[in-house]
């Protein structure tokens, strides 16, 4: 059976989360992206956002656990090979519960990848982080 007999548009997979400070502290000493934004209550108070925001790039490792959940489901080997239309639409904040929603939309069997159209929700329903990634098939 070849990866993409048990895959077709429309297969979804979600992964929900709270955004904890030890999520934003840890990802900031694993990556040294220290910026006030993300660590210092006192800047982010004097600016629109009024509190800290967690990194962008910890939505995109959140978008990275769905696609492993998916990988998982689906009982396939594959590895990401990127993310493209990557835009932060709305800050997370310390506190926020995530929820990422992965969604297949593309079956391409000639170049052995799957496009799946990736959105990070926050506990309101408002898109935060949209994506899309692409899964090679191994």
């Amino acid at each position: 059976m070849n990866s993409f007999e048990n895959f077709k548009i429309g297969d979804e997979v979600e992964f929900s989360k709270t955004v904890s400070e030890t999520d934003v502290y840890m990802f900031a000493g694993i990556t040294g992206d220290f910026s006030p934004n993300h660590v210092n209550e006192e800047f982010m108070q004097k600016t629109p956002y009024k509190k800290r925001i967690a990194h962008g790039a910890l939505a995109v490792g959140f978008i990275s656990t769905a696609s492993y959940l998916m990988i998982e489901r689906k009982n396939i080997k594959a590895v990401s090979y990127g993310y493209d239309k990557v835009r932060f639409t709305k800050p997370i904040f310390i506190g926020d519960t995530i929820t990422v929603k992965y969604q297949i939309e593309e079956i391409d069997k000639e170049k052995l990848r799957t496009v799946a159209s990736c959105q990070v929700f926050n506990q309101h329903g408002e898109v935060c982080t949209v994506a899309q990634h692409i899964l090679y098939h191994i």
